[in-house]
């Protein structure tokens, strides 16, 4: 069971942990123990998240989501297992606190007094410049 907040926890039976050949450090090792982690998370099956959460975490995790809607995470940054598995709950716990958090609802308003005469500072340089360029004939 992993804890994202107080209120809320996913249960193991929606975690699935996998355990894999690392490449990377490990020397002789790493050929013969598997200690990266594969963590898989089915997102769209899960009871416990709200569809909005889900939604938003869909979005997040685009990369890491298969076409079954399976949130996959691999972890092989440790040399041993415990480490890598409580890496790749970390990395699920971060996600779903990220996906909880509602975005802001923007609202529409109008320039400043400023960035307007800004703007035609601008414009007006920039105007300067160009006629600055042009070829003057006299005759």
């Amino acid at each position: 069971m992993i804890t994202i907040t107080p209120d809320l926890t996913i249960p193991d039976n929606e975690i699935s942990v996998e355990f894999i050949r690392s490449s990377g450090p490990g020397g002789q090792n790493v050929n013969k123990v598997s200690t990266a982690v594969q963590l898989r998370f089915d997102l769209r099956g899960s009871q416990t998240l709200p569809e909005a959460v889900k939604k938003r975490l869909g979005r997040l995790a685009a990369g890491r989501l298969t076409d079954n809607g399976i949130l996959l995470i691999e972890a092989h940054r440790y040399r041993t297992q415990d480490q890598n598995r409580e890496d790749a709950y970390s990395r699920l716990r971060s996600l779903v606190l990220d996906a909880l958090e509602e975005p802001k609802n923007r609202y529409a308003t109008r320039p400043t007094s400023a960035s307007k005469n800004k703007r035609i500072q601008v414009k007006k340089q920039r105007s300067l410049i160009k006629k600055l360029r042009q070829n003057f004939h006299e005759d």
